[in-house]
């Protein structure tokens, strides 16, 4: 499994079949650490707290945002509000943004891929 933040875990969406301890199952593979799933790609993704998601840590979301419909982020075990710089931001870039703890934002990226929606997940790791 490639380690380098350059090179994708997965060149490909997929659904997630597993997480907890840390990290994700999807394709076959595991993860330990947050992910940010793309249209296009899996990516490790080096945010642990929702207090962390900005525009550098969303870089990617925001390079492919004309394929993205919908940003699904799930934050953890905690509520988080994104903050408003953040919502106009995506919004500027028509992209909703929609953030829930990360079990029902799996579930809801999976139905959404299922559906074959333009949709994207920025999953943080749940003990």
């Amino acid at each position: 499994m490639a380690s380098r933040s350059d090179a994708p875990h997965l060149p490909r969406s997929a659904p997630i079949d597993a997480y907890g301890n840390g990290g994700f199952a999807f394709a076959e593979m595991s993860h330990r650490g947050s992910l940010l799933c793309l249209p296009d790609a899996i990516w490790a993704w080096p945010v642990a707290r929702p207090e962390d998601i900005d525009r550098v840590s969303l870089a990617r979301v925001f390079a492919a945002a004309n394929g993205i419909d919908t940003l699904i982020i799930g934050t953890g075990a905690d509520v988080w509000l994104p903050p408003s710089e953040l919502r106009e931001a995506l919004r500027a870039v028509s992209v909703v943004l929609d953030a829930m703890l990360t079990g029902p934002a799996i579930r809801t990226y999976n139905i959404m891929i299922g559906e074959r929606r333009r949709v994207a997940a920025a999953l943080i790791a749940v003990p």
